[in-house]
């Protein structure tokens, strides 16, 4: 068990080396190891979450090739330069909401080079609303209801006996996240040397080179036309939007249709309407029933509905919106979406693994603490968070594991912000990119890795929004 846990370690660590495609890719060398080397009996792939992943990512890349995210950007980059002053507070506000629509967080390279000139030209530190900025649009995940950790983290409560929905989630999380990215936003609002005394970026603009590349053309979508069909893209995927929101609300509007399952062994048989023989009577007769059939009504599951309006919507911007689905495959988001499909499917799937086999051992380590502390538990998510890089893995890889331990689902809904952690170490593609978007070289990664732009605004945008949500969640469930 500690063998397969330190190679698990080294694999998320070697995966997280090369980023992206590849840590899903090694992740699947780690479980080769696990299943042919010692034997362990292959997990469950989160297939579930991977189509979630797909349809919507799918969808959102129809979009951007339709021009519809270009008119969500545009829009967004008016608010901001419209009061430029409290860029600090607007942008988090902006690429939150992005990654609250579309369902993934990396919408942000789009609004991040836009951030960053608008800081430039007020003369405020790039470095306050970007790390900010970048934290908010991972923090968003957990409060969009068609992102694969919320719809994960609503399927995986209710086979665990914790009946909820889509819209109580939000109506906790949505609140709390809010709070935790408005603290670390007030927290940035000062950080660090204003430009005009910061000594290392006064040497910078002193050389006409770097003052031109730092000061140079405006990153701007303002004077990008917007075609009818560009915002018609926005309004159907709004749509599909509020059919999710309306079903998740009001699931009995989903349509249910009968199944027929084979039940084995002895039952009782209705032969005659109101004259049943029972299956004692059976048995004593010599007759063995080996199986029957029985119908039930069954409603359509909500991670079906999302996939099946999703792909809708996409069919519809194809059709109506001029959408090029080769543009859409070859987008930034989609292929980023593609990619985290590749590292939930491969870190999932070994994390999966490794638990399900040594379930009585984990139980046994780590009962005792959780039943003592349940909120606790919120401290497994970040860590593992931080190992993997993805918080619709962490739900699909622990939050079994959470539920077998006993712990409450109330509680378990109060530290779902604590699944983002992987700001910790900058190596999440929209860190780096914040990085190399902002010019003035404010935004940055320390030289000892650790003390970098994104750490205190996360840890404070995590640690806030977690308490928030506990106590909501205490309060109303």
């Amino acid at each position: 068990m500690i063998i397969l846990f330190v190679l698990m370690l080294f694999v998320l660590w070697l995966g997280s080396r090369y980023g992206g495609l590849a840590l899903g890719a090694i992740s699947g060398l780690g479980l080769a190891v696990m299943v042919f080397c010692f034997g362990l009996k292959p997990g469950n792939p989160p297939t579930d979450v991977i189509y979630i992943i797909i349809a919507a990512i799918t969808c959102a890349g129809v979009m951007q090739a339709s021009g519809g995210m270009d008119w969500l950007v545009q829009l967004a980059e008016k608010m901001l330069r419209k009061h430029p002053n409290r860029i600090t507070f607007l942008a988090p506000l902006a690429t939150f909401t992005l990654t609250v629509l579309c369902g993934t967080g990396h919408v942000v390279y789009m609004l991040m080079p836009i951030i960053c000139d608008i800081a430039l030209k007020k003369g405020i530190r790039p470095e306050r609303p970007c790390a900010v900025a970048s934290v908010a649009a991972q923090v968003g995940i957990t409060c969009s209801p068609i992102a694969a950790a919320v719809v994960a983290f609503v399927a995986i409560s209710n086979a665990n006996g914790f009946d909820i929905t889509i819209p109580q989630v939000l109506m906790v999380n949505l609140p709390a996240c809010l709070c935790g990215l408005m603290a670390a936003a007030a927290m940035s609002y000062k950080r660090g040397l204003d430009l005009d005394k910061d000594p290392e970026f006064q040497a910078k603009i002193a050389d006409p080179a770097q003052r031109a590349y730092i000061y140079g053309d405006s990153a701007t979508s303002l004077g990008k036309e917007i075609s009818k069909s560009a915002k018609a893209s926005v309004f159907i995927f709004l749509a599909a939007l509020a059919c999710i929101i309306t079903f998740a609300i009001f699931p009995n509007l989903l349509p249910d249709y009968e199944t027929v399952r084979a039940v084995q062994g002895a039952a009782d048989i209705e032969v005659v309407e109101g004259i049943t023989i029972s299956a004692e009577h059976l048995a004593e007769e010599g007759v063995v029933i080996d199986s029957i059939t029985e119908e039930t009504e069954e409603d359509l599951k909500m991670n079906l509905a999302i996939q099946i309006l999703m792909l809708c919507a996409a069919a519809l911007m194809i059709i109506f919106c001029k959408a090029n689905p080769k543009k859409a495959v070859s987008g930034a988001v989609w292929q980023a979406g593609m990619t985290a499909v590749v590292a939930i499917f491969g870190i999932a799937w070994m994390a999966d693994t490794y638990f399900a086999n040594f379930m009585p051992e984990i139980q046994s380590l780590l009962e005792s603490v959780v039943a003592r502390y349940p909120w606790s538990i919120a401290l497994v998510f970040f860590v593992v968070s931080v190992l993997i890089n993805s918080q619709g893995a962490v739900i699909v890889a622990m939050l079994p594991l959470a539920y077998s331990l006993g712990i409450p689902g109330p509680v378990l809904l109060g530290v779902l912000p604590s699944v983002y952690g992987y700001f910790f170490i900058p190596n999440y593609p929209s860190d780096i990119a914040t990085v190399n978007f902002d010019r003035s070289g404010t935004t940055k990664i320390g030289k000892y890795l650790l003390n970098h732009s994104f750490m205190m605004p996360g840890l404070v945008s995590v640690g806030v929004s977690t308490v928030v949500a506990y106590l909501l969640a205490w309060l109303i469930f």
